[in-house]
């Protein structure tokens, strides 16, 4: 059974920009049970506007008969900082006002949410992750980990993730966030400000995700049609379903947390940075993944010692790390077997 956890630390928190949060809190789950010898940790690490259960959205992964069965394993999953579920973000109380924090939450880097997690790791006194998984924004923090405390993983599995995000990914981010600053309701200090704008960044992040392929698979339009379009309604529900689930100020904090990741910052470039990682790696990749193209996850193969790279062909784009199962899991079993 998932269970669900808050991390509270009372004292400040220092940021990779020089800001302080007044105080911590992390919201986790965990699901199995540590071993006495506490060996068989798998840590999970969230995407964009994932939360802090993997077995909701990793259920073909994570689960009982799953590559990563609990009744094995000892599950874990930290909401990110600045994200909706849980975990101190804007719509958090400053103790300092009393009030949120709104528009005054200070920038969260990847490096801050890595080094949290090094704070709750050395709390429940892990000192030892069997696995470190994470895609996307989740496979930046699991590489930049993996360079912050390299004695400490020991495998780690990325998936449809980079070293550096690129100037196309801060493209498609800063459009989203043009979309959330010409909601006139952004510039309130209410916890529903920007709603309307992050429906439409929604729809902009979506023609990441997926591509052209899919889009004509599943959203293909009838013979003849002039007007309201299966792609029409897409767009609109999948804005719409974002509202109900998440809000405007975690939106664009973990947006700007996207860009600002850079394993070579302040570490003598990505190449010499990446020859630093001590765990075993495997890397995955999508064929058709337009935001992180699989350059991206070649090029951190390439530099990391001894990693393994493997390419999944799929037409589901990005969101192919989080369809294709069955391909992921062998890929998995594969290189588990070369180790």
């Amino acid at each position: 059974m998932v269970k669900n956890h808050i991390f509270k630390q009372e004292t400040p928190f220092q940021l990779e920009s020089g800001e302080w949060l007044p105080e911590l809190e992390l919201a986790y789950t965990t699901y199995g049970d540590l071993n006495e010898d506490k060996s068989n940790v798998v840590w999970v690490c969230h995407a964009f506007t994932g939360n802090a259960n993997p077995s909701d959205w990793w259920s073909g992964l994570i689960g009982e008969k799953r590559r990563f069965n609990p009744s094995k394993y000892f599950v874990i999953c930290v909401n990110v900082l600045g994200s909706h579920y849980g975990s101190t973000n804007a719509l958090s109380i400053n103790p300092l006002t009393g009030d949120p924090y709104f528009h005054d939450f200070p920038f969260i880097t990847i490096r801050d949410v890595v080094n949290s997690f090094v704070v709750l790791r050395k709390n429940l006194e892990i000192n030892k992750i069997a696995y470190l998984l994470g895609g996307s924004l989740g496979g930046q923090q699991a590489l930049e980990w993996s360079l912050i405390e390299p004695d400490i993983i020991e495998k780690q599995i990325l998936f449809s993730t980079n070293a550096v995000h690129s100037p196309w990914g801060v493209a498609f981010n800063e459009s989203q966030r043009m979309a959330i600053q010409n909601d006139p309701t952004w510039e309130k200090s209410t916890p529903d400000a920007g709603m309307e704008g992050m429906k439409v960044a929604r729809a902009i992040a979506l023609l990441s995700y997926r591509n052209y392929e899919t889009y004509n698979r599943t959203q293909s339009r009838d013979a003849g049609q002039i007007d309201f379009f299966r792609a029409n309604t897409y767009q609109n529900y999948q804005g719409e379903k974002l509202l109900r689930r998440f809000n405007a100020y975690s939106y664009w904090t973990l947006s700007k947390m996207f860009d600002s990741h850079d394993v070579g910052r302040n570490r003598g470039g990505l190449q010499k940075a990446l020859e630093n990682v001590k765990a075993k790696t495997l890397v995955i990749g999508i064929t058709s993944d337009i935001l992180f193209p699989p350059i991206e996850q070649e090029r951190i193969a390439q530099y990391t010692p001894e990693a393994k790279y493997v390419e999944i062909d799929s037409t589901y784009g990005h969101d192919g790390f989080l369809i294709e199962f069955e391909a992921m899991t062998n890929a998995i079993a594969d290189w588990e077997k070369a180790n």
